[in-house]
C-alpha cells in the first residue's frame, strides 16, 4: 500500500511538521485511463507554499486532509491507459507520495527513451529539462528576451531555475551577476559562469549590485530575473538601465509572512521605461517545447548547462526537503530519492 503526504491544517508562516500527516493510500483496480505507479524521484519547488494556502492563484489550493500533488518520476507498474506499458519511466503530477494511481489529470508524459539511453537520468526532467529549467529558459529568453550583449542581474543564483538562468545566459553571450547567500553558494554561482556574484549575506544588495556594476565597467542592468522579490528588487530598480525588463519568477522572501515589500527605487520605472512581467512556466512552455528541448538538450549535452542535486532520501523526508527551500539549505535543484 502506497504512502501520500496530506496537507492536514493551513501554515501561518512557514510550515511546520505539525501542518503534514503521512497516510497510507487506499488500494483499488485500476480504472481506464489510470496507471499504477512506483515513485522514484519527487520534486519539492516553492511554488508549493502558495498552494497551502486558502486563496486564489494560479495552481489550486491543497485541501484540508487530502493528498498532496507535484512533480514525480516514476515507473508504471499496470496501466490501463493507452500508450503507457509497465516499465515506463515516466513524468506525472502525482507527487508528495510513493506511488499509487495516476489518471489523465496528473498529467503523465513519457521520458523520451532516446535521451535516457544517451545518459540522460529520469531526474533530470525534474530541473533542466522540465519545471526549473524551462521557467529560467522562458523567462530569460521570451518574456525578458535577453539578448548577447545585455547584462543579467540573477537572484537565487544558487537555486534550480537560477542556476538554470545563468548557464543559458553565458551560454548566449551575456555578462551575468549572480546572488547567493553565503561564500559556497557564490563560489559556485561563479564556477557556473557568472562574471560576477553579490553575497547578499555580507552586505546589503544594492550595494553589492553596484560594487560587481563597477567592477565589470557596466552602467547597469538590461535584465532581471527575479526569484527573491523585496530587497532584491528594489536593488534591479535602482541600478536598471533605459528599456531594461524585469521576468518576474518568484518572490520567496516573502512567501511565508506577507511582510509589505518596500520599494524605494521603483519610481524609476518610469524614466527608465522598465518592462516588468510576472509569468508562468505553462503559460508558454506548450507553444515552445520543441524548440526548449532541442535547445536545453544541446546545452546540457555539450556541458554549458549542468545542475547540482540537493537530495533527501525516503518518503518521511518530503516535509523536511521542502522546509529546505526557505532556508537556503538547497544547491540547485532540492529532490527526494525513493
Amino acid at each position: 500500500m502506497s504512502k501520500a503526504w496530506h496537507l492536514i491544517s493551513r501554515p501561518q508562516g512557514l510550515p511546520a511538521m505539525h501542518n503534514f500527516a503521512l497516510r497510507e493510500l487506499p488500494d483499488a483496480p485500476l480504472e481506464p485511463d489510470q496507471l499504477r505507479v512506483r515513485n522514484r524521484w519527487l520534486s519539492v519547488d516553492p511554488y508549493m507554499r502558495g498552494r497551502m494556502n486558502d486563496a486564489k492563484s494560479y495552481a489550486a489550493s491543497f485541501q484540508i486532509d487530502q493528498p498532496m500533488t507535484g512533480g514525480a518520476i516514476g515507473e508504471v507498474v499496470e496501466s490501463r491507459m493507452e500508450g503507457f506499458s509497465p516499465g515506463d519511466m515516466i513524468l506525472h503530477m502525482g507527487g508528495w507520495r510513493d506511488g499509487g494511481v495516476v489518471g489523465l489529470d496528473m498529467m503523465p508524459n513519457k521520458l523520451p527513451a532516446d535521451a535516457l539511453a544517451a545518459g540522460l537520468t529520469p531526474q533530470t526532467f525534474l530541473h533542466n529539462m522540465g519545471l526549473t529549467g524551462g521557467t529560467a529558459w522562458i523567462g530569460l529568453l521570451r518574456v525578458a528576451a535577453a539578448k548577447p550583449g545585455d547584462t543579467i542581474f540573477v537572484s537565487a543564483a544558487a537555486g534550480a531555475v537560477g542556476s538554470a538562468v545563468v548557464q543559458i545566459a553565458k551560454a548566449r553571450e551575456m555578462t551575468v551577476i549572480g546572488s547567493a547567500g553565503g561564500a559556497e553558494k557564490c563560489a559556485w554561482v561563479k564556477d557556473l559562469g557568472a562574471d560576477a556574484v553579490v553575497d547578499y549575506k555580507a552586505a546589503p544588495v544594492l550595494t553589492g549590485l553596484n560594487q560587481a556594476l563597477a567592477d565589470l565597467g557596466k552602467p547597469g542592468i538590461d535584465v532581471y530575473f527575479d526569484n527573491v522579490g523585496g530587497e532584491h528588487l528594489d536593488a534591479a530598480f535602482a541600478t536598471a538601465n533605459d528599456f531594461a525588463r524585469f521576468a518576474i519568477c518568484g518572490m520567496i522572501d516573502v512567501y511565508n509572512d506577507g511582510k509589505a515589500q518596500e520599494m524605494k527605487y521603483i519610481i524609476r520605472t518610469i524614466p527608465a521605461r522598465i518592462r516588468m512581467e510576472g509569468f508562468i512556466y505553462t503559460d508558454q512552455f506548450f507553444d515552445c517545447m520543441e524548440e526548449f528541448y532541442a535547445d536545453m538538450g544541446g546545452l546540457i549535452a555539450s556541458g554549458a548547462v549542468t545542475m547540482r542535486e540537493t537530495v533527501h532520501d525516503g518518503i518521511e523526508s518530503v516535509p523536511d526537503a521542502f522546509l529546505g527551500l526557505f532556508t537556503g539549505a538547497n544547491m540547485g535543484k532540492m529532490l527526494v530519492r525513493l
